[in-house]
């Protein structure tokens, strides 16, 4: 081509520009310092507990292969009642009732601390009566009494069907009294003593009312419930 057809420079075909690579991070190729902080703490926090559970555990166990306990158990043996009359004018409930009970601690290596004994007496669904016992300490494998008297007038508010129920339990002779037992005690094993413990007894029984020195049936023992 003549040099005279040139006007300008020359550049030739445009370059085209060269194409932007990127590197995209995968998600799990770095860890925020946070998150891994957090995680590891979780972490480390979960394998204490689970460690501070497995050691109580056994713990636990050693105890009760070493002391095998035993629930105390409580009875009524007898009781003797002269009167249980209810007043329908002013809806008082005059009464005399004197138990016999058992407390036995089959354990071998477990006292008890009775730091509190209240004896209450209760007649469908109302407490007509307490009474407080002296404390005392009971050793292992043995049995003490206790020997609750209630004997007094009090306040008894019963509905019709209650009442019906009294009048039934009257000409039958025989009462349907329930004794509760409200305790605070502590456990003593060796040189240990445990904080105190409130336990409830319950104690349904069927009570003979004595006429005269006689009563129209016998009493029969009865087995209490411990609530714990």
């Amino acid at each position: 081509m003549p040099e005279s057809n040139l006007n300008g420079a020359y550049y030739g075909p445009s370059i085209p520009p060269p194409s932007k690579s990127y590197h995209r991070h995968g998600r799990g190729s770095s860890c925020n310092p946070c998150s891994c902080l957090f995680g590891c703490l979780c972490n480390c926090i979960f394998q204490i507990i689970f460690t501070i559970l497995i050691v109580l555990g056994v713990i636990a166990l050693v105890l009760w292969l070493v002391l095998r306990p035993n629930k105390v158990k409580f009875y009524v043996t007898d009781a003797t009642l002269t009167q249980f009359d209810l007043s329908t004018a002013n809806n008082t409930l005059y009464y005399d009732l004197a138990l016999n009970m058992t407390i036995r601690n089959p354990n071998k290596r477990i006292g008890i601390y009775y730091d509190s004994i209240e004896a209450r007496g209760m007649y469908k669904g109302q407490r007509f009566a307490s009474h407080n016992l002296e404390p005392f300490y009971q050793g292992h494998k043995t049995t003490s009494s206790l020997h609750p008297v209630l004997k007094g007038q009090s306040l008894v508010l019963l509905g019709d069907r209650e009442k019906s129920n009294y009048n039934n339990e009257k000409n039958s002779g025989v009462y349907d009294i329930e004794m509760k037992l409200y305790m605070r005690i502590r456990l003593k094993i060796g040189w240990i003593k445990t904080h105190k413990i409130k336990p409830k007894i319950e104690c349904d029984i069927k009570v003979p009312l004595e006429s005269n020195g006689r009563s129209s049936a016998n009493f029969e023992e009865t087995r209490c419930h411990l609530d714990w």
